[in-house]
């Protein structure tokens, strides 16, 4: 991830939860904000109802690598929180990067290409 940083800090997410726009979709919700920075932040939220350690450590590497693929496309400057729900477990990638662009595209993060 070229120009993204990690957001780590408890404030930070509370503050995007609480101040932020949101979209949901059946795999994940995804929270943004934006920002006075030249970089975007992500961070990523999954629980302990996702399973163990193993499920949810792969739900993380997934979302991550979605947003790394399609990093490009999205604007700088916006604090981002993608909270992986239940069912993110058991979705196949394609699905999962579907809902996570759809989400990208609702709240109007996601920089259109014209073809």
């Amino acid at each position: 991830m070229k120009q993204t940083f990690s957001l780590k800090q408890n404030h930070e997410f509370r503050r995007l939860y609480a101040k932020g726009k949101s979209a949901v979709a059946p795999c994940v919700a995804l929270y943004c904000r934006k920002t006075k920075r030249g970089y975007n932040r992500l961070g990523l939220t999954t629980g302990v109802k996702l399973g163990k350690a193993v499920q949810r450590n792969r739900v993380r590497r997934r979302l991550r690598e979605i947003y790394r693929l399609h990093e490009e496309e999205f604007g700088t400057g916006w604090d981002l929180v993608a909270v992986a729900r239940v069912r993110s477990v058991h979705a196949r990638y394609r699905e999962l990067e579907r809902q996570f662009l759809q989400c990208a595209d609702r709240l109007g993060i996601r920089r259109r290409e014209e073809k």
